[in-house]
């Protein structure tokens, strides 16, 4: 910082005289010499020494960075702590929410599955779950294909008494990626404007159809979007400490998908090999029995890869009504 600019100015003849010795910036005045040595050099009656000390003195204070104790530190750290353990997300099914150590660890989690394996009633249960017992807190749902059911959610949480929840879940219509970008855009400026805005958890149902159409062999276009895309993400996530759930559909796995422990598993996530290293892990869902009573069916979760937990473990759990439970 020039000398000049330090608050309040100093008067311009000592300035001057500081100039004539090589001393234009903070640095040079606190490096150069003692406060004696340089009070001797400069002209007489113009500074007094007392006056050369206060003047370093508050130099150095405006330069210096804030004075931040340990203990002080520590306790905050130990605070946030305990607020992210009592912020965690969870499905409420044991076996499940043990086989990846609580869904809130995770910035961005793929959860992905064929059709009717639970990939949106996992993810509803999460959100509704903590919406419930978190007062005050709030998420964000993109629904990028119009299967969002109002009604159904309705049912659920009536069930469970915890209606006043509803109102802290947005739901936003987003067929496009600029539309989807708009949303996050819109959720990133609540929390800057508005820190205790309190969005935990965003859930992205579905990706696929944002970034299908644009993959191709041929260009590389749609694989850059889709990783810049997924960068931001992440980057989002863990600015602001969400949970960002990505639901994924499927592609075929000839003759069976390698990443599973089960060999009749034929399918594998969709948008390519390249997606699955863009999240922080996959969860893969599957139904495995079709019952002559399809309000109560049997499914599967298996992790096929995690930076943080075990991969290639699963765990049995049934939907009833729409509702994960545990298997029994």
């Amino acid at each position: 910082m020039r000398l000049r600019a330090v608050l309040p100015p100093l008067p311009d003849e000592l300035l001057d005289a500081l100039e004539d010795l090589g001393i234009k910036t903070d640095a040079d005045l606190l490096f150069s010499d003692d406060a004696v040595d340089l009070w001797r050099k400069l002209p007489d009656d113009s500074i007094t020494l007392q006056e050369v000390v206060d003047l370093m003195t508050r130099v150095a204070a405006q330069q210096a960075a804030p004075m931040m104790r340990g203990d002080v530190l520590l306790q905050e750290e130990t605070e946030r702590c305990k607020k992210r353990a009592s912020d965690a997300l969870y499905s409420g099914v044991q076996a499940l929410d043990e086989l990846v150590g609580g869904f809130g660890q995770y910035r961005v989690l793929e959860i992905s599955g064929d059709r009717c394996s639970g990939k949106t009633a996992l993810a509803l249960q999460i959100v509704l779950r903590y919406l419930s017992g978190c007062a005050n807190s709030s998420a964000v749902w993109i629904d990028t294909t119009g299967d969002f059911s109002a009604d159904r959610v309705h049912q659920i949480m009536r069930d469970d008494g915890s209606l006043e929840a509803l109102e802290r879940l947005q739901v936003s219509l987003a067929f496009e990626l600029e539309a989807v970008q708009g949303v996050l855009e819109s959720a990133q400026y609540s929390l800057n404007l508005e820190p205790k805005a309190n969005i935990r958890c965003i859930v992205i149902d579905s990706i696929t159809p944002l970034f299908r159409p644009l993959l191709s062999v041929v260009s590389s276009q749609g694989h850059s979007l889709m990783t810049t895309f997924m960068r931001r993400l992440r980057e989002f996530a863990e600015m602001y400490s969400l949970t960002i759930l990505i639901i994924n559909s499927t592609s075929k796995a000839s003759p069976r998908n390698p990443d599973s422990v089960f060999a009749f598993t034929n399918r594998k996530p969709a948008l390519g090999p390249s997606f699955t290293f863009l999240t922080d892990a996959t969860l893969w869902l599957s139904r495995i029995e079709r019952p002559s009573q399809d309000s109560d069916t049997l499914h599967v979760a298996e992790v096929l890869r995690s930076r943080r937990a075990q991969s290639h473990r699963w765990c049995p759990f049934r939907i009833l009504d729409g509702v994960l439970i545990p298997f029994r």
